[in-house]
């Protein structure tokens, strides 16, 4: 049971933890990131389809489609999020608003876009894209460690992925020139404004950047939880990736402490209610087990969380 339940709830984990960190960036530079639930869903539908139209010319047995739907759901993601980036920075519109409206807008447009393609391009009257079924992966010798070798063990290509590009993304933010810049945008514009280095664009670039780590979370989560993109991507997977980085302080790997406190609740939740044979009906009930502690951990822990000094307010040059 244990082993099932570090199985499952790292598979959940890891896309939630990839799409915080993007929330990070975002914010550590200043911009608020509500839209983190709309980039994922567009994220997700352009790397489905994507991965559809490949998997009809190299065939269901291909790998190819598999990364082209993560490649092509980055892509997505990073230019989706252009679009608040631009309401945000450029028209200095209200964050918080911009991200809602950002979300709205991607649920409606994917759904109406899924549902025009299959019919008009595909003949099929369906709102869902199929993706096939993604293959597990176990590490001989490492997967036979009691414990400790559920974490090798059924792994999907794609947790390893992203804990390649989480190690990566931390190295930028932390040891490297463009992180320091952009965690000063977040703290204090005007400072790095009179360094000589233009706020704008590094605002600009952390957004895109949680756009990318947005869409990647969101084909893994299309991938892991039904094998095919539909409407159902939109249930608050990015508002939980807020709270989880808001209870990380803003940081890397205390974020990824939160994103497993809530991937293991709700693997466990499943294993309890299939172990103690209830109804299927307790299953839906069991999602919302990461919520209430997100609720929980809000009451506890979130009084302690330093957000960056200038998050969520547009930087005008002229009044430096």
């Amino acid at each position: 049971m244990i082993q099932t339940i570090i199985i499952n709830g790292m598979s959940f984990s890891l896309p939630l933890f990839i799409m915080a960190i993007g929330g990070i960036y975002s914010e550590r530079s200043g911009v608020t990131n509500l839209a983190l639930e709309g980039l994922q869903g567009f994220g997700a539908f352009v790397g489905a389809l994507a991965g559809y139209i490949a998997g009809m010319h190299f065939g269901a047995d291909s790998r190819v489609p598999q990364a082209v739907a993560l490649l092509f759901a980055i892509l997505g993601g990073m230019a989706y999020s252009l679009l608040h980036a631009l309401l945000c920075i450029h028209f200095r519109a209200d964050m918080v608003i911009s991200g809602v409206v950002v979300n709205i807008l991607a649920m409606a447009l994917t759904t109406f876009l899924t549902k025009s393609i299959n019919r008009t391009v595909f003949g099929a009257a369906s709102n869902k894209i199929d993706l096939g079924v993604l293959p597990r992966i176990t590490v001989p010798g490492l997967s036979k460690i009691p414990v400790i070798g559920a974490f090798f063990t059924n792994v999907y290509p794609f947790e390893a992925v992203i804990i390649v590009i989480a190690v990566f993304v931390w190295y930028l933010l932390y040891r490297t020139s463009f992180g320091l810049h952009l965690r000063a945008a977040g703290d204090n514009p005007a400072a790095l404004d009179a360094a000589g280095v233009d706020v704008s664009r590094i605002r600009y670039l952390a957004v895109m950047m949680s756009g990318a780590l947005s869409g990647l979370a969101g084909i893994c989560f299309a991938y892991s939880i039904s094998a095919k993109f539909s409407g159902d991507i939109y249930v608050g997977y990015g508002y939980l990736s807020i709270a989880a980085l808001i209870f990380g302080g803003w940081k890397i790997m205390p974020t990824l402490g939160a994103c497993m406190i809530f991937g293991f609740a709700r693997s466990a939740g499943y294993q309890i209610v299939q172990k103690l044979g209830l109804p299927s009906s307790y299953s839906d009930l069991v999602m919302i087990l990461p919520y209430v502690l997100t609720l929980l951990l809000l009451v506890f822990l979130a009084k302690n969380s330093q957000a960056p000094k200038a998050l969520g307010e547009a930087y005008d040059k002229s009044k430096r």
